[in-house]
């Protein structure tokens, strides 16, 4: 499953491929050239103590919302405001690790806000565009001062997402991306543990936890393996069977949770709260900020290495501030607060440090390790994983030894591999992505997808309560005409239409609901199991009266977005479609 000898040649027709990894704690972007399109280039982003492939995903914006720097450059420009000890910075907006948003938002729409670090408010549309504008503009830059003449026309641009975000989310990052220019047909987006599987076809070495490497070179036609994407938010788990000779198909819906390097810092914070108390870490966070900084860098780093403590204890040290606001709000010291806290025998506070036992700080990731292995252990009960003997593991959060360690232990019958620079697995796949997306095979619904339909009024099968009269007929309102059933195994491209008579053509625009059930076979669209996912519109031709009018409504299934278009039966022209995930309009009228 590794390099093939003569790989595909790309698909692209564009001169260049460029990937943007917009992550939770890290983004960068990479690209290679359609005749060259295995020698993916990264970019090095300069930090205070080394060079990364990736840049902190920070954004700062002035005081009137316009740009000032993303990564690296606005955290650093974000502590010196801080430093100089007046109010001045309070004016700007500093965002960080806000990707999550759109993975805990039950009710995407277009117009919600963010919280920024100091707690004002602002569109996240705006935050992401801004942030994905910098990516784009740098990566521009960059390819332009090696080839003069190159316009943006000549980039396809692929924008990595979570596989288990939902439409609703991809469309949100997709209309960032426009908004940041990027053109709407130069645009593809892909999912990050397929773009991680598709790298993982064509890197010449891996290494695996065991010593044996031989996975990636030899798996044979028919093989399934699992692939683990532990990033700095989400953990994302999907099963992927070698079909063909360089083909993938999915075998299960993409699954996974909050379970990334974030959810550790989360329960660091709440560490804190717990021993100062919730008004005093904020107090820390809103009114020192250079201070809040700098204790999660501290932490950040010995995050990395907590693997290779083994005894003892940790050595954090801590910020003046905390000490001075200490004083002030609780009327202790640092000492005598340890030693009232649930954390008297293993936490100290001795020379500006706080010393804590490895187990202690050990502890803080046992919610993330425990929610990965959890899910894992759910997915190989399911009978079609039963026989999977691989796991893949990638993203940046995988090269935790603790993660890895965890997963060895509890799955000890499989073979753990870590790919060659698992951090950059996402961002090069995505690139090979946008040179041969027909890599994936095939994909399984994650939902039963439908529509609203208003069938004529059936006794036998309609209930009483759902009897309404339209003109001269008894319809019965908000069933589910189905179209995709869950877990149904869909080639991209895949098409399903169905024949509708608008139930009132003297509308200007004919607006149908399109549903998702998490049910094989949902009867109505108000059933326990169903949501609104969108809003189909269709602007309707003008008929004599009388005459009805029928519209073919088509769903395209299989790719990593849903697309819908619809036809004209009676001219057999298409219709310009509106397809509107983010909105919370409600549909006023429906299809019969």
């Amino acid at each position: 499953m590794a390099a093939a000898s003569t790989p595909n040649p790309s698909t692209c027709n564009k001169l260049f491929v460029a990937a943007i990894d917009f992550g939770t704690t890290y983004s960068g972007y990479a690209f290679s050239a359609k005749s060259e399109w295995t020698k993916v280039q990264t970019n090095i982003w300069p930090s205070s103590n080394q060079m990364s492939s990736k840049t902190p995903t920070a954004l700062l914006l002035k005081p009137d919302e316009s740009f000032h720097s993303f990564g690296y450059d606005a955290e650093k420009a974000y502590a010196e405001l801080a430093e100089e000890g007046e109010d001045e910075y309070k004016e700007f907006y500093y965002f960080h690790r806000f990707k999550m948003l759109l993975h805990n938002c039950k009710n995407l729409h277009r117009n919600i806000c963010i919280d920024d670090m100091t707690r004002k408010r602002m569109e996240a549309h705006k935050v992401f565009t801004h942030s994905i504008k910098f990516l784009v503009n740098s990566l521009f830059e960059r390819l332009k001062s090696a080839v003069p003449d190159i316009t943006l026309d000549d980039i396809h641009f692929v924008v990595t997402v979570p596989a288990i975000w939902d439409d609703p989310s991809k469309q949100f990052m997709r209309e960032a991306a426009t908004a940041a220019g990027i053109n709407a047909n130069q645009l593809s987006i892909a999912l990050e543990p397929e773009a991680a599987s598709i790298y993982c076809q064509h890197i010449p070495t891996e290494v695996a936890m065991d010593g044996n490497s031989s996975f990636l070179r030899t798996a044979k036609q028919g093989t399934k393996y699992m692939i683990v994407d532990l990033g700095g938010g989400t953990a994302d788990i999907t099963v992927h069977l070698r079909s063909g000779e360089g083909v993938l198909d999915e075998v299960r819906p993409a699954s996974g949770g909050p379970w990334g390097g974030k959810s550790v810092d989360d329960k660091f914070e709440g560490f804190l709260e717990e021993i100062f108390g919730k008004d005093l870490v904020e107090d820390l966070q809103h009114n020192y900020m250079e201070d809040y900084l700098d204790l999660f860098r501290e932490f950040e780093s010995k995050k990395r290495n907590i693997a290779t403590v083994k005894t003892g204890k940790v050595h954090m040290k801590v910020p003046l501030a905390l000490q001075t606001l200490a004083k002030k709000k609780i009327k202790k010291s640092l000492v005598e607060i340890l030693k009232d806290s649930p954390y008297a025998e293993s936490v100290h506070f001795a020379n500006m440090k706080l010393h804590m036992s490895v187990d202690v700080f050990k502890d803080l990731f046992k919610y993330t390790i425990d929610g990965i292995v959890k899910h894992l252990k759910e997915v190989f009960k399911e009978k079609n994983v039963q026989d999977v003997e691989t796991i893949l593991m990638v993203g940046g959060f995988s090269e935790c030894e603790l993660v890895q360690k965890a997963i060895k232990n509890n799955f000890k019958d499989k073979k753990v591999i870590i790919p060659e620079d698992p951090g950059l697995a996402v961002l090069k796949g995505a690139v090979y992505y946008g040179h041969v997306p027909k890599t994936i095979g095939r994909r399984v619904a994650r939902y039963t997808y439908g529509i609203q339909s208003w069938p004529e009024f059936d006794p036998s099968k309609h209930p009483e309560a759902k009897k309404v009269q339209i003109g001269t007929k008894f319809r019965c309102r908000d069933v589910f005409f189905k179209y995709v059933t869950k877990g149904e195994l869909l080639t991209p491209g895949y098409q399903r239409s169905q024949i509708f008579q608008a139930l009132k053509p003297d509308e200007a625009c004919l607006e149908c609901a399109i549903y998702v059930s998490d049910e094989e076979n949902p009867v109505f669209v108000d059933d326990p199991s169903c949501r609104r996912l969108g809003t189909l519109r269709v602007p309707l031709p003008r008929v004599s009266a009388g005459c009805s009018l029928e519209i073919e409504e088509t769903m395209i299934f299989g790719d990593t977005e849903l697309e819908v278009q619809a036809r004209d039966i009676y001219t057999n022209q298409q219709c310009e479609v509106s397809f509107d995930l983010l909105s919370n309009n409600v549909v006023q009228n429906g299809n019969g």
